[in-house]
């Protein structure tokens, strides 16, 4: 699957920022920004897009990030923890290396976004719509996804241990190199999932068997 990448940034044509909600306060949309090593906690800013922009070395943790639009956005090493996308949007967006712990992004558009070396341990993407999107080597134990449709998504060596998956089915959702242990599911919504051998013995349990050592 080919998820698109964020358009090509150039870093000449950035402006440098040290206030974010400075400059955010004053406009509805701002693009080609460059916002590094900017720590601030306990913030709200809604109905805003940021485009075309890099962000890095960023710590914005316990806000309030609600109804926002982040197209062509390159993420990196930044920390969002139990922080609220709630009906966010976000296009061509990539996160390396990033911490969103205990996040937000029910009823949120993702599309076309990479999640890579990232912690999301306790996200929550209820309702979420979810298209050309991968989770690779990212943490996602305890997660939970609920009633979402999720289009060409790949789980690439990641943990989703005891991540739970309600009214989401997961057909041709390949499994087979990550952490399933302990996930939650139904019989019809885990039809047609991709698994490995060892991996079954994971899910034995949603369909009522109980496996006897001898």
């Amino acid at each position: 699957m080919n998820i698109l990448k964020p358009q090509k940034i150039f870093l000449n044509n950035l402006i440098e920022l040290d206030d974010l909600l400075l400059e955010i306060s004053n406009k509805e949309e701002i693009e080609n920004i460059s916002l590094k090593n900017y720590k601030t906690e306990n913030i709200e800013f809604t109905d805003k897009t940021i485009e075309k922009s890099i962000i890095s070395n960023v710590e914005i943790i316990n806000s309030n990030l609600e109804k926002n639009t982040f197209i062509d956005i390159e993420f990196k090493n930044c920390n969002f923890s139990n922080t609220s996308f709630e009906n966010c949007s976000f296009i061509r967006c990539e996160f390396n290396n990033c911490k969103l712990t205990g996040c937000n992004f029910i009823e949120s558009r993702l599309y076309n976004i990479s999640f890579k070396e990232s912690n999301l341990n306790y996200i929550n993407l209820a309702m979420a719509s979810i298209e050309n999107v991968l989770f690779e080597n990212s943490e996602l134990r305890n997660s939970n996804f609920q009633e979402n449709k999720l289009k060409n998504t790949i789980f690439k060596k990641s943990n989703l241990t005891q991540t739970q998956f309600s009214n989401t089915s997961l057909k041709n959702i390949d499994f087979s190199d990550s952490i399933i242990e302990g996930i939650t599911t139904s019989i019809e919504d885990i039809k047609g999932a991709i698994i490995n051998e060892f991996q079954a013995i994971d899910l034995i349990g949603i369909i009522g068997v109980k496996v006897k050592s001898i």
